[in-house]
């Protein structure tokens, strides 16, 4: 019985504890990502962010920007925009600015 109790508090500490723990490691990856995106352009494998950035707003025109990730595996940007109340993912090619495809 003490066995048990004791499970039972460690489990609720562990419970209560996760959500301090779950923001870090979030960020941290954010942040892994950023950085090796600004990595591949130092290293001129793909176009800054800013230049293919302007370049999707262009044809998006009053979609609003939500935010982007970087796909290392295969030097790619998804871009999220909403436009007319749907979500658009908007995947450029990091090399070329050159938008290789949409999904909504």
């Amino acid at each position: 019985m003490m066995w048990t109790k004791l499970a039972i508090m460690i489990g609720g500490l562990s419970v209560a504890l996760s959500p301090m723990v779950a923001p870090d490691a979030a960020a941290k990856g954010g942040r892994d990502e950023q950085d090796a995106a600004r990595q591949a352009m130092l290293d001129g494998r793909v176009m800054p962010f800013s230049v293919i950035k302007r370049r999707v707003e262009r044809k998006m025109g009053d979609a609003t920007y939500l935010g982007s990730e970087f796909q290392q595996r295969n030097n790619r940007y998804r871009l999220k925009y909403v436009r007319d109340g749907r979500v658009v993912w908007v995947d450029v090619d990091g090399r070329t600015g050159e938008i290789a495809g949409w999904a909504r």
